[in-house]
């Protein structure tokens, strides 16, 4: 009789056993946990919806961007982006009132096409939400300053400078730096001063 051959098999079955038996220990994962499981990828929360919606809106807004920087600028399309974007924006917000980025990117979407009176009340709706948001502080005072409230501006501006913004504030204070011949020639065309901001 030989014993060789039982012992590999003595020891291969000491070995596999208690691998063997660590896993049956641990629990398996609940199915809604694990990130293969289709239910799993396809709920979304709200937010989550409207962070892809919002995806959306901020590509067209780059496009748009990119066409009016272009050689030949095509404002026609750009504008139609816009428009797009805060259609989008719209739809994110109806899934998260609270989406202050959303309104931020309509303010300055209405801001592009030259919907001032629109452009601001996004801006403002967005920072009752989130007061210290430093871009929507930036691209308010610039819609305040385009409409003709370089007082506002100057408010923002001083806003951006306590939240520590240095670079939008930079932003803004050279656009305002550039406004005066601008605003003038506004207010000269319109007949009259350019009225406030909010």
């Amino acid at each position: 009789m030989k014993v060789r051959p039982l012992l590999p098999l003595f020891v291969i079955t000491l070995v596999a056993t208690p691998a063997l038996a660590s896993f049956s220990s641990r629990p398996d994962p609940p199915p809604s946990s694990s990130p293969s499981a289709p239910e799993a990828s396809e709920q979304k929360t709200p937010r989550q919806e409207a962070e892809g919606i919002y995806n959306d809106a901020y590509n067209d807004v780059a496009k748009a961007k990119e066409l009016l920087a272009g050689e030949s600028p095509d404002k026609k399309k750009a504008d139609k982006l816009f428009k797009r974007a805060i259609d989008r924006a719209d739809d994110a917000l109806k899934l998260d009132n609270n989406y202050y980025e959303a309104l931020n990117l309509q303010g300055f979407s209405w801001r592009k096409l030259g919907n001032y009176k629109k452009s601001l009340e996004a801006y403002s709706a967005c920072l009752k939400i989130q007061p210290d948001y430093a871009p929507a502080r930036e691209y308010y005072g610039e819609a305040l300053l385009e409409s003709g409230d370089a007082a506002g501006a100057g408010e923002q501006l001083a806003y951006l400078k306590k939240l520590n913004a240095d670079d939008l504030a930079k932003q803004l204070e050279a656009a305002i730096a550039a406004a005066p011949a601008a605003t003038a020639s506004k207010d000269k065309s319109k007949g009259g001063t350019a009225g406030g901001g909010q």
